[in-house]
Parts: C-alpha cells; sequence; structure tokens
C-alpha cells in the first residue's frame, strides 16, 4: 500500500492549493519512487485515488 502525505499551501488568487506525496512501490525492482503534485484543495481525494 502505497504513503501519502498532503502539505497545505499558501492561497494563490483565492484558491488554496495543496502538495500530495505517494510513495509508489515498482513492480520490477520493488524499490519505491514518490510522486509530487500540487492540487487544489477540493481535488485531494481525487489525486489520492489515483
Amino acid at each position: 500500500m502505497a504513503k501519502k502525505v498532503v502539505a497545505t499551501l499558501k492561497k494563490e488568487g483565492g484558491k488554496s492549493f495543496a502538495k500530495v506525496i505517494k510513495a509508489v512501490r515498482s513492480p520490477k525492482t520493488g524499490a519505491y519512487t514518490f510522486k509530487e503534485e500540487i492540487v487544489p484543495l477540493d481535488g485531494v481525494q481525487g489525486a489520492l485515488k489515483n
């Protein structure tokens, strides 16, 4: 199961953003890689489902 981190960022133009960091395991090597995304606060749950 992938680990998840969410950090809330400052508002820009009236909209709040969050940085989502997911640890994803490689099926070939078994090593973890980190994927980072900056998404609007209302899209955090959608970003974590992928």
